[in-house]
């Protein structure tokens, strides 16, 4: 049995990603196996989820290591076989250094990761921790290869080994609520209020196709946003769209929480 590729894919901005894991799904279904996935980049991570829940015959489960991980793998099974968080493999990685006078960033570990020979989907997020250096996430198989690997990020040299998940220094993300009343839900106005900029500046930003909710670009102004839509603005952070009332006066009051 194949699923039926070319009608799931129809509308998706992730044609070649999602192509992938459908081929990957179909692998589940013929060999009764668990399959992971590589690490998805959250408009992949977004687009698979919604498709994988049109389909009855395979189940999934995700996670990037910790509860707010960004970049996240997939393990997709048949429906019949039983199918927890476990199954997501994930390694934890300390790259330790004095960056003290030599100061990295999330770039610089990136680069270092990848001049490896490693290709970007096998990494997950990367945790920078000022000048004591950093923590990523891994595919398990690579631990080994990259303790071994990883010995300078810049000029620093570095010691790469394993920790375990309870490890990671995750800070909590920065996050401000506000509420705010508009005529409409209108993108525009909803991602001015919430990103604190003008709704002119909003809307340019909108056309140029720098917006996404829910991780697609979104390029029409009047595009109406609703409850537990994600709004996100290249440079600017990012707006969840909490609760929406209508007041007495038949505006929208609408929550929102800004993560910076």
């Amino acid at each position: 049995m194949n699923l039926p590729k070319d009608d799931l894919l129809k509308g998706v901005e992730n044609r070649a990603e999602l192509s992938r894991l459908l081929d990957q799904a179909d692998q589940a279904i013929r060999t009764w196996e668990i399959v992971q996935t590589d690490f998805l980049s959250p408009p992949v991570l977004y687009e698979a989820l919604e498709i994988f829940g049109k389909l009855t015959e395979v189940q999934v489960v995700h996670g990037g290591g910790y509860p707010q991980a960004e970049r996240q793998r997939l393990a997709i099974a048949r429906e019949e076989i039983p199918l927890d968080a476990s199954h997501v493999e994930i390694a934890a990685l300390d790259i330790a250094g004095n960056f003290l006078f030599d100061t990295a960033t999330h770039r610089d570990f990136l680069g270092s990761l990848l001049g490896t020979g490693l290709v970007r989907d096998k990494v997950g997020d990367i945790l920078v921790l000022g000048d004591r250096g950093a923590q990523t996430l891994v595919i398990p198989e690579l631990v080994s290869f990259l303790e071994t690997s990883l010995v300078q990020v810049r000029s620093v040299p570095v010691k790469t080994r394993s920790i375990p998940l309870e490890e990671l220094k995750v800070r909590p993300p920065k996050k401000k609520e506000l509420t705010t009343v508009e005529a409409s839900l209108r993108l525009d106005a909803i991602g001015s209020a919430g990103l604190g900029m003008s709704r002119t500046k909003m809307a340019e930003a909108i056309a140029s196709g720098n917006v996404r909710v829910n991780w697609k670009t979104i390029t029409q102004s009047s595009y109406n946003v609703k409850a537990g839509d994600l709004i996100s603005l290249r440079g600017k952070g990012r707006v969840e769209v909490g609760e929406i009332n209508m007041t007495k006066k038949e505006r929208y009051r609408v929550n929102l929480t800004r993560f910076v």
